[in-house]
Order: C-alpha cells, then sequence, then structure tokens
C-alpha cells in the first residue's frame, strides 16, 4: 500500500483505493500517531471536530477504510484493535520523499493550462485526488493515468467506460507517449508536451 498525503490518495500497487474525506483521515491519523494506539474519543473528535458523532460512527468509519484496504477486523495488516481504547496502525512503513514534479517537465495541456506531471503515477479522472481532475460526464472517476519514469511517460487506461485514445488509436495497455501527442479522454481532448519541447532551463509555451 501507498499512502501519498500530498495527493491525497492510497494506491495499492497501481490500483486507487476509495476510502473517502474520513476514512483517508483517520488512516492519516492512525500513521502519523503510530505505534501509539489512539482512543476513540481523540479519534472522534480529529475526524468529526465540528460535530457530535456516536462511536457507532466511528466502527463503521473503521469497517469501511478495512474493507478498501482488504483487511479484516481478526487479521488486520494494516488497523489494529486496541479492545475497550481504540485503534492503531500494524504493519511496517517505508517513509520516501515526497512526490515533487519532474524536472524533466511532463506536462497535460488542457483548455490551454498546462497541468505539470509527477515522477511516478499520475491520475486522470473526475476522482477529487487526481492529477488532473476533469469534472466531464465522459470521464470516468479512474479514468487514465500516465507513469512518468525520468524522461518517459506512459499513458495507460483503467477501465473507462469511454476510452482513452492516442491520435486515432484507442490505447490498449501501457503506451509510450512522445512529445506533442494529442489524448482524447473520454470527450475531452488533451496534449502532452514532454521533455523535448521544455528544457530544464527553457521556457516552455503551450498551445
Amino acid at each position: 500500500m501507498t499512502f501519498d498525503p500530498a495527493r491525497r490518495v492510497v494506491l495499492q500497487g497501481r490500483r486507487t483505493l476509495h476510502l473517502g474525506p474520513h476514512g483517508f483521515h483517520l488512516l492519516e491519523l492512525l500513521l502519523a500517531s503510530r505505534p501509539r494506539a489512539l482512543s476513540k474519543a481523540e479519534l472522534l473528535e480529529a475526524v468529526w471536530p465540528d460535530a457530535a458523532v456516536a462511536e457507532g460512527s466511528l466502527s463503521t468509519l473503521v469497517k469501511d477504510v478495512r474493507k478498501a484496504l482488504g483487511e479484516n477486523a481478526r487479521s488486520p495488516s494494516y488497523i489494529r484493535t486496541v479492545f475497550g481504547f481504540g485503534y492503531a496502525f500494524e504493519g511496517t512503513v517505508h517513509e520516501v520523499a515526497p512526490t515533487v514534479p519532474s524536472p524533466l517537465r511532463h506536462v497535460l495541456v488542457c483548455g490551454g493550462e498546462g497541468v505539470h506531471l509527477a515522477e511516478g503515477a499520475n491520475l486522470i479522472g473526475r476522482e477529487s485526488t487526481a492529477t488532473l481532475v476533469i469534472p466531464h460526464p465522459s470521464v470516468s472517476r479512474e479514468h487514465a493515468r500516465i507513469d512518468v519514469e525520468g524522461d518517459r511517460a506512459f499513458l495507460e487506461d483503467l477501465g473507462s467506460k469511454n476510452g482513452t485514445w492516442l491520435g486515432s488509436a484507442k490505447v490498449e495497455g501501457r503506451t509510450t507517449l512522445t512529445d506533442g501527442d494529442e489524448l482524447r479522454i473520454g470527450a475531452v481532448h488533451l496534449t502532452y508536451r514532454g521533455p523535448s519541447a521544455s528544457p530544464l532551463d527553457g521556457t516552455a509555451t503551450y498551445p
């Protein structure tokens, strides 16, 4: 599992897990406090600071998060129940440096605006945690992904309803992008600008 607080996304391999705002915050709190267990009172106050919420709501939220993570209370891999007290994060954590935009300036141009892509996975879709959020009905929540690996970028459809297109070809599998490629995400047109169009010390212009 990869927990990315900057992009507010949790990944299981290449798949984005849907935790919801409260579920994401709960997992964030448990991770930040590890190995210390947090009481139910602490979690209720932190997750719902402006509302009087019953303890049962916390139990339901923990159950939902566990389901999203693919675990259960009897054999937890991530969230351990501290009976009569609260919850704690279970498991080994390897911290990595925050994801930063690639210095080689991989960019997606949408409606004249350039969105810089980060090194690693970049989600495209209606999901609020996506790198490029496209609030269009033809676009799936998790429509496609662009993986940036140094000076290379790869496009992959994520089983979207209306498909991902590179030029006139429908994207099947992992496809290499080159500077100037025209993409279509559902009915939305994008342009990919690669490193050759925007060197480190140069100025990039976008149509």
